[in-house]
């Protein structure tokens, strides 16, 4: 016995020894083999035929499945982002009133030290939250002295001056985007100039 034999009938491709699988056995296959050769051979080759129909079917539907899948995935992702969407601008529309109120009392000058503190208090918590709104998309909608824009600006009353060209002179309520979306259009007051 040489070095190369294992004992088996194994096959020796590139120096590396692969085991060979035994023939299977007809009946462990649930074949009937006729006696005469051609026959058999013909039914092995239609057994093949109609076993590579049925993988390819197989095949077939697990690519079907996979394609929906991958749609219901695309799908789910993108309703979760339009839902994220909606209940981020839900909350923001919630704190413009806050955000309302901040402007309305930093309108007022301080008038002893402890109104300075308080105002002081109420410009850092107001820019605070300004911040924290801005990382979620939040922006300012600029006004004065911008051309007039019906798209974000609402006007308040008939402009003033001569012209046809609507400028933004006052700024009644802001005006904020939230991720390119206007959210609420900025009031203002306009005047028409040459």
């Amino acid at each position: 016995m040489n070095e190369n034999d294992t004992g088996r009938n194994d096959q020796v491709v590139e120096g590396e020894v692969l085991p060979t699988r035994p023939a299977p056995d007809p009946h462990t296959l649930g074949l009937e083999l006729p006696d005469d050769p051609d026959e058999a051979v013909a039914l092995l080759l239609g057994e093949l035929h109609d076993s590579r129909a049925e993988a390819s079917a197989f095949l077939d539907d697990l690519k079907r499945v996979a394609a929906d899948f991958d749609n219901y995935r695309k799908r789910t992702t993108r309703e979760n982002e339009v839902m994220l969407h909606r209940a981020t601008e839900k909350v923001v529309m919630g704190l413009l009133p806050v955000l309302d109120s901040f402007d309305a009392a930093l309108s007022t000058q301080p008038q002893t030290e402890t109104e300075e503190k308080l105002y002081s208090g109420m410009i850092n918590t107001r820019e605070q939250l300004l911040n924290v709104l801005k990382g979620a998309g939040l922006e300012l909608i600029p006004t004065f002295d911008e051309p007039f824009d019906p798209e974000i600006h609402e006007p308040v009353g008939a402009p003033t001056g001569t012209g046809t060209n609507l400028v933004v002179t006052d700024e009644l309520r802001r005006g904020y985007r939230l991720n390119g979306k206007v959210l609420r259009a900025a009031l203002v007051a306009l005047e028409a100039r040459p």
